[in-house]
């Protein structure tokens, strides 16, 4: 009889990184059953459905609908109803992506029902505790049974951390093999002509970080920054809607768009990876972002103090800016005096990292930590 994996998604970047680990599982009827939860953490149904469709994901078996609210509401509300969860679908295995809010208290349910833990993206550090994501990551590795790592400074991370080697696995980035699989149809969409863009010739912006959104004055610093680089290169700005609310209420948008700045709203996964990898150069808070330029060779200026995902900086193809615009006005210029780089990507990130974590997990006994011998 099949084995259960409860599989848990709350945001966007969850539903890259946990399609291939779906498909990879559905591989292999007789031996696992993938149960997909859905938080509703963050849920706009014309964009998720989108999602769903083009990564070719199945509708979630159980959707919980917990919605937005501040860390320790949406946390705590994730929890209440994943133990309902567990408690009702008995699984053996409790599976999580990523380092949202749903990833961890998925991860403390999993611990106190004594559940094998597995998470995928493990070991990855920005060492600035400020971030909500490093505390879920850090607390979610210390949970977990499974640590499946997607480059080497992950492991290293780890070992300092005192994590045993036979919970650890360099395995790759699954968010690589989501990537890998559409990308010839992501080079046909040429979503920027759409937009009256020519390939090559544009720039993307995102921002969503607290440091740099929430703040009016430092908002309306980047907003300045933004208006500069706009008389050098034409930019698209895919804005969060917690960046959009935060423009619109301080009266910022319309400064953008006056600078020639298009605000459009978030885009599904092919049409955005089509403006990245179309553009000349992005602009980023993000992290997964970072992972996917440094395989499509589009030069990313990261626009924070740290990242969690060194080896895009080792390589040369992402450049930690920091959080001073006047610094990213200089970046960007010197990016465009810069041909761009194409190196080989990290170890393991070859489309197949889901194939090798299913094939690890398939393999073993599971046992929860902690669990005496």
């Amino acid at each position: 009889m099949p084995r259960t994996v409860l599989c848990v998604v709350g945001a966007r970047p969850n539903f890259m990184k946990m399609a291939p680990l779906l498909a990879a599982m559905r591989r292999r009827p007789d031996r696992l059953a993938p149960l997909l939860v859905h938080t509703g953490q963050h849920y706009d149904a014309a964009m998720s459905d989108v999602f769903f469709d083009q990564l070719g994901m199945p509708k979630p078996d159980i959707h919980l609908g917990i919605g937005p609210g501040s860390h320790a509401t949406q946390t705590a509300g994730i929890m209440v109803a994943m133990e309902r969860v567990v408690a009702d679908t008995a699984p053996q295995l409790l599976l999580v992506v990523g380092d949202v809010n749903s990833t961890i208290a998925a991860a403390v349910v999993a611990a106190k029902a004594g559940i094998p833990l597995a998470h995928v993206e493990a070991g990855l550090r920005s060492f600035d505790r400020r971030m909500p994501e490093e505390v879920n990551r850090i607390v979610t590795d210390a949970l977990a049974s499974y640590l499946f790592v997607t480059e080497e400074s992950g492991v290293v991370n780890l070992q300092h951390e005192g994590v045993d080697a036979s919970r650890i696995f360099l395995v790759g980035n699954v968010m690589i093999d989501t990537l890998d699989s559409l990308l010839p149809t992501i080079r046909e969409r040429h979503k920027a002509a759409e937009l009256g863009l020519s390939a090559g010739e544009y720039g993307v912006v995102t921002l969503h970080r607290p440091s740099n959104v929430d703040d009016a004055e430092m908002l309306a610093r980047w907003v300045g920054a933004l208006e500069v680089m706009a008389r050098r290169l034409p930019l698209v700005f895919p804005a969060h809607p917690r960046t959009a609310a935060r423009l619109a209420a301080e009266g910022l948008a319309d400064r953008l768009s006056a600078a020639g700045v298009q605000i459009v709203e978030p885009q599904p996964y092919v049409e955005f990876i089509s403006l990245v990898a179309d553009a000349r150069v992005v602009l980023t808070d993000s992290g997964g972002i970072q992972e996917e330029t440094t395989v499509l060779g589009t030069p990313c200026l990261t626009l924070r103090e740290s990242t969690e995902r060194p080896a895009t900086v080792t390589l040369g193809t992402n450049r930690l800016v920091g959080t001073d615009p006047s610094d990213a006005v200089q970046a960007l210029e010197e990016a465009l005096a810069t041909a761009p780089l194409k190196p080989p990507p990290p170890p393991f990130w070859d489309g197949h990292a889901a194939e090798r974590i299913v094939e690890i997990l398939d393999g073993r006994e599971w046992t929860a930590l902690g669990t005496p011998a």
